[in-house]
């Protein structure tokens, strides 16, 4: 078993140092063409939408804490039949 590992990593090394290997055919080839820029703006696309997810969910952390602190400073019922959640 110890004798295999080195060769396997040495074929793999070698696999790694062929050019071929080290760009995609999109990224190895010409950065002006049709397909470079559709690639580039896909990946435009997709960072927007994780931008927007993430001010989404940040903009619910500021909505529940305005409304926890509304309700902190909110004053307390006079008795429990005040109260809107407990109607009897």
């Amino acid at each position: 078993m110890k004798r295999v590992r080195p060769l396997w990593s040495a074929a793999a090394g070698a696999g790694f140092l062929s050019p071929a290997a080290q760009a995609c055919v999109t990224c190895f080839g010409r950065s002006d063409s049709p397909l470079a820029e559709g690639m580039n703006m896909g990946i435009l696309f997709l960072l927007g939408v994780v931008l927007a997810v993430l001010a989404a969910l940040a903009c619910f952390f500021v909505y529940l804490g305005r409304r926890s602190a509304a309700a902190a400073d909110a004053p307390a019922p006079a008795n429990a039949s005040d109260s809107p959640t407990c109607k009897t």
